[in-house]
């Protein structure tokens, strides 16, 4: 009986374990600072080419454009038909399948020079060089927490999200 229940609860740690790696989630449990204490949806796309970012407007006039999210509101978008986002090969390393609210990151590796993050697992992503200059401060190796988003806008390209700062920067998925 002693032996069934110690395989059991066994079983299900190691399913329990499994379950959590497979969501790319961290253990930590990093409570969310920017966005009103939580991960937003992803961005809707935008129907017009067109369209300028959005940026927000502050009391006494002030006026945000940095790309952000707050109250699950993405500002700082760049326009759809941006030609800096074209590329020959859309997903030419593949597609990164575990992204999303639901799967949050440690940055575990980072190459400034190169622009270049690791996540768990061994996925790597670079930052665009225009974007860079908007995230190059940011504490990589603090064990914050990120989330990738696929940027419905910018075919090929996703947007990583600090979720203490609350700021996106586009990226590219590099593959493993």
């Amino acid at each position: 009986m002693k032996t069934r229940l110690a395989l059991l609860l066994t079983l299900g740690l190691v399913m329990a374990f499994n379950v959590s790696a497979q969501r790319g989630t961290t253990p930590r449990g990093n409570v969310p600072r920017a966005n009103q204490g939580h991960v937003p949806p992803p961005p809707a796309p935008r129907s017009k080419p067109g369209a300028k970012p959005e940026v927000e407007h502050h009391a006494g006039g002030r006026v945000n454009s940095t790309p952000h999210v707050n109250n699950d509101k993405w500002y700082g978008h760049d326009r759809p038909n941006d030609p800096r986002y074209h590329l020959a090969h859309a997903f030419e390393h593949g597609h990164f399948e575990k992204f999303g609210p639901s799967y949050r990151y440690e940055i575990v590796r980072i190459d400034v020079n190169a622009r270049r993050f690791w996540l768990p697992g061994g996925f790597f992503f670079e930052v665009a060089l225009w974007d860079w200059p908007i995230c190059a401060d940011w504490c990589w190796d603090c064990g914050d927490d990120f989330v990738i988003y696929e940027d419905s806008d910018h075919i090929g390209w996703y947007l990583l999200y600090n979720i203490h700062t609350g700021v996106f920067v586009h990226v590219l998925y590099m593959g493993m």
